[in-house]
């Protein structure tokens, strides 16, 4: 399960990471997108662990 909610956060975070950056430029978006998919697969495992220790 834990795995699987970080997949889903990396593909959420990489979304909005990308969506923010383009509006800068294409480069910005690339490392923006790397960036959300690191934050998302954090935030999708703790919020697993959050939710399964409750």
């Amino acid at each position: 399960m834990e795995k699987l909610m970080g997949f889903i956060g990396a593909t959420l975070g990489s979304l909005v990471g990308w969506y923010l950056g383009a509006l800068i430029g294409v480069s910005t978006g690339v490392v923006l997108s790397m960036v959300g998919t690191g934050a998302g697969i954090w935030a999708g495992r703790w919020a697993t662990r959050q939710w399964l220790e409750s």
